[in-house]
């Protein structure tokens, strides 16, 4: 699990499918509005206090983007509150939001992440792709990995970049093609 603070009152975590396995949870819990997942939910929220030392308290608005093979990644934002409006245990109001991509899309602040990552997919033998840049960050997409790859191939990327809500078709019409196929053994290739 990740979690990163986009700005004063909204958080974004990131779980991939390990993540739910090891606490029991499959995809499907989470859609069901199950007992485990509002446990692992309030779990989330705690650690997301902790870490950045917000009070998180009255209305929580909750989107949920399902990645297939990446897992999940959830956008909190905590409502501002009148005194008068907080609630003792708050009130969560969920919107669920599903894309069912089996693509795999991830984005990337720095070129030096895209290459460690590329170094990393190499040495289990994943070296397919396509590399993009668009509005400063870098795209790195591929839809030919497939069975236990997807899986290690996410966690991989998730290490070292995000999981993007930019659409592949976006990037293709507006991005620049930086390398075409074979990006991840291009990469390896010019930068070790």
């Amino acid at each position: 699990m990740r979690l990163e603070r986009l700005n004063y009152n909204k958080i974004k975590i990131f779980l991939t499918l390990d993540d739910l396995t090891d606490r029991g949870l499959t995809k499907e819990d989470v859609w069901k509005d199950s007992l485990k997942w509002h446990q692992l939910f309030h779990e989330m929220l705690e650690e997301a206090s902790e870490e950045f030392g917000v009070d998180i308290q009255g209305t929580v608005a909750v989107e949920i983007f399902s990645m297939q093979a990446q897992g999940m990644v959830m956008i909190v934002t905590m409502e501002e509150q009148r005194d008068d409006e907080l609630l003792e245990d708050g009130f969560i109001e969920m919107q669920v939001t599903v894309d069912g991509s089996e693509d795999i899309l991830f984005e990337f602040q720095d070129f030096e992440d895209v290459i460690q990552m590329a170094k990393r997919l190499n040495l289990v033998h994943i070296e397919n792709g396509s590399l993009y840049s668009y509005k400063g960050q870098y795209y790195y997409y591929a839809a030919d990995i497939c069975g236990e790859d997807i899986h290690r191939a996410v966690a991989i990327l998730a290490e070292f970049g995000n999981p993007s809500f930019v659409s592949i078709h976006l990037i293709e019409e507006y991005g620049k093609i930086i390398i075409k196929d074979k990006a991840v053994k291009k990469l390896v290739c010019f930068f070790s």
